[in-house]
């Protein structure tokens, strides 16, 4: 079966999220990802998100949650805030999603809030992927999707493989938990 097909399948059961990580759009990148360690992971699904949030700006410009989200979580990776406030901005990038009548921007609201999550755990990376692609489809629509998601992973392997070669390069200094 053809990740079209599957996807069909969920949209016709009227999923919300259209992805896991069991899809077959994604069982490799998923085994990818649960193979590496956290920091390159962090560097990966920040680098991907902030472009997912800096959408969510143009078409929100007042809602600052997805971009807060980031910086604090940021800040968190590199041990200058604690994990309760950063789970409270997780959690208002969630919760902003309740205020958005579009599947779509639903979805990347929890891309944002999952990639964000990494900090805490290696396990949320695959979030950001399932919940992107999940707007991918919602905004193109399935017969129109298949060349702008395939390319969006294309594009999740490309950052993977250049974080993977390149984390000792980010600028940061992590937090004691994350060394």
């Amino acid at each position: 079966m053809d990740w079209i097909e599957e996807t069909k399948l969920k949209l016709k059961k009227k999923n919300k999220i259209l992805f896991s990580d069991r899809s077959i759009l994604l069982t490799d990148l998923a085994e990818a990802l649960a193979g590496e360690n956290r920091r390159v992971l962090i560097l990966w699904a920040f680098d991907l998100a902030q472009q997912t949030a800096g959408v969510l700006e143009e078409r929100y410009p007042f809602d600052t949650r997805p971009m807060r989200a980031l910086e604090v979580c940021g800040l968190w990776a590199q041990g200058k805030v604690k994990m309760p406030e950063a789970r409270r901005a997780i959690l208002d990038c969630h919760r902003a999603a309740k205020v958005r009548d579009s599947e779509e921007d639903i979805a990347l609201y929890h891309a944002v809030g999952q990639a964000c999550s990494v900090v805490h755990t290696g396990r949320h990376a695959i979030g950001f992927p399932i919940y992107e692609l999940t707007a991918l489809v919602r905004g193109y629509g399935i017969e129109a999707c298949r060349e702008p998601v395939e390319k969006r992973v294309e594009e999740y392997w490309e950052k993977l493989r250049f974080w993977s070669t390149h984390e000792e390069q980010a600028p940061l200094q992590w937090a004691e938990f994350l060394r």
